[in-house]
């Protein structure tokens, strides 16, 4: 098994801490005392295999499943996550891979939907100017908030589901799989788009399978498999080899050994080329 690798200490205004985190579903132990914290302005990736407890970690801080064991803190303050109203009212905002949609209305309608302002008689002026502001602050590629969302791209809808978790003013905001079946620009839109949630101070968990997007937006990598903390790593001090190697349980598999021999080539080629210069 790979060892824990922490990451180095810094001053952090930490938003959230998980302490001993377990999830069972009868006889299946779906977590087992995770552990997890993220800072205010910091990206934290969630990796690892199907069926390493991603999806219920996920689950547990939006409130669709309740721990069976373990502290969770934000902001300090132990708390209970009962039902995704209270996660919300927690300041806890999670965007499901699924996005939850509604193809059929607008950009506005899609982002208040549940929140209208006077529902007795819509403000659709205030409603939009919010909503303007809110994709001008993640600097959005929409060209108008009264197109029918099945018109959007999948980046674009990416883009509106985060919007609309942000109405809430949260402090944390958790992306599931938010690349997942995109192209290459809608990848980087998406990318982009965390960036400026990082810039908002925001604490960020993304959990991903894709190690190029880890790598392109996230401060620390936290590894799960079965289940169980497997590593956590600064991502400018860790390979992607060792995360691999992390995920899979194995610390000498195939994609470590390649590294490895390409290393050793690349070592035997600069002596050899030292050799002839000296």
């Amino acid at each position: 098994m790979t060892s824990m690798t922490s990451a180095p200490d810094r001053p952090r205004d930490e938003v959230l801490n998980l302490r001993g985190i377990s999830k069972s579903f009868g006889p299946v132990n779906a977590l087992t005392e995770v552990d997890l914290d993220v800072a205010a302005g910091e990206v934290v990736a969630v990796v690892g295999d199907n069926g390493a407890g991603k999806s219920t970690l996920v689950k547990v801080l939006a409130g669709v499943h309740r721990a069976d064991a373990g502290e969770i803190r934000i902001n300090s303050e132990p708390v209970e996550i009962t039902e995704p109203r209270v996660a919300i009212s927690l300041g806890v905002a999670t965007v499901f891979q699924d996005l939850a949609l509604c193809e059929n209305l607008d950009v506005v309608e899609n982002l208040f939907l549940g929140r209208e302002m006077s529902p007795a008689r819509l403000n659709e002026v205030e409603m939009e100017v919010r909503s303007w502001g809110l994709l001008r602050e993640l600097s959005a590629r929409i060209p108008t908030v009264r197109i029918p969302v099945a018109s959007l791209s999948g980046g674009q809808r990416q883009t509106v589901a985060i919007a609309r978790s942000l109405l809430g003013d949260p402090t944390l905001i958790v992306l599931d799989e938010p690349t997942a079946a995109l192209g290459v620009a809608q990848t980087a839109e998406v990318l982009s788009l965390i960036e400026r949630l990082r810039e908002r101070k925001l604490a960020v968990i993304m959990v991903s399978h894709n190690m190029e997007d880890v790598r392109a937006v996230a401060d620390r990598v936290v590894v799960l498999r079965l289940g169980k903390n497997n590593g956590v790593f600064d991502i400018d001090s860790v390979s992607s080899e060792d995360i691999v190697a992390a995920i899979t349980g194995a610390s000498d598999n195939v994609v470590s050994r390649r590294a490895n021999l390409r290393a050793l080539r690349a070592d035997s080629g600069a002596s050899e080329d030292g050799s002839q210069t000296s």
